[in-house]
């Protein structure tokens, strides 16, 4: 590992946030929350069924094996969930066993995956997530245990992001992309950390149409 590396990680691993994280959002507004979550993952799964049913297809043409990818992933209070996502990649993408982040260009896609991935659509089951209260549509996205068990050695603030269902979509994602890069992962938990002390609803809808937009316009994140 290089010295900016080094530097970049030391300097996240000092910085702290506040431990006693205020709550932003009223018993009420994490209620009205929840209610959305599930009525709108109910009509996405119920709109979106024909878009599911053509990503099946496309998926079964191109490659044999499972359409739906399932992951444990770090949840709500520190517990592990399986999360639901179409496969983008071959089967044999991670065959050692060792888990390795997609790269930009990664060989290991499928060509209906490098497409599904480029707009988002391999997040589609998340709904179920969403819809089991395993997710919200707003929050931290998840990592799975490896990661997150080297985030926190460096930034153990990470922790305080199990107050928080994982999110659907992120503000991190929105602003910072996808991480594929140790550096990118404490970026985007400075930006949890930030979203968990400022959260309200208003923001949540904000967060949900700047990146339906963004996806709608074509804009790679």
């Amino acid at each position: 590992m290089n010295n900016s590396k080094m530097e970049t990680m030391s300097m996240w691993k000092v910085e702290k946030v506040n431990k006693n994280i205020r709550k932003t959002m009223s018993p009420l507004s994490c209620g009205v929350k929840r209610f959305l979550d599930v009525t709108g993952s109910l009509l996405g799964l119920l709109v979106l069924s024909p878009v599911f049913l053509l990503i099946y297809v496309l998926i079964r043409m191109e490659s044999r094996g499972k359409v739906i990818f399932r992951q444990e992933r770090v949840g709500y209070r520190g517990k592990l969930f399986t999360l639901y996502k179409f496969r983008s990649m071959r089967e044999d993408s991670e065959a050692d066993g060792k888990p390795v982040l997609c790269q930009e260009n990664d060989q290991r896609l499928t060509r209906t995956g490098r497409f599904l991935r480029s707009h988002h659509l391999d997040e589609l089951p998340q709904l179920w997530n969403v819809l089991k209260g395993d997710m919200s549509f707003v929050g931290p996205r998840p990592e799975r245990k490896f990661f997150v068990d080297q985030i926190k050695a460096i930034n153990p603030d990470y922790e305080l992001l199990y107050q928080l269902r994982p999110g659907l979509f992120s503000q991190a994602t929105l602003y910072n992309g996808y991480t594929d890069t140790m550096e990118k992962m404490l970026i985007r938990l400075r930006m949890d950390l930030e979203y968990l002390e400022n959260r309200t609803l208003g923001l949540d809808l904000k967060i949900i149409f700047l990146t339906v937009y963004s996806i709608l316009s074509g804009k790679k994140f």
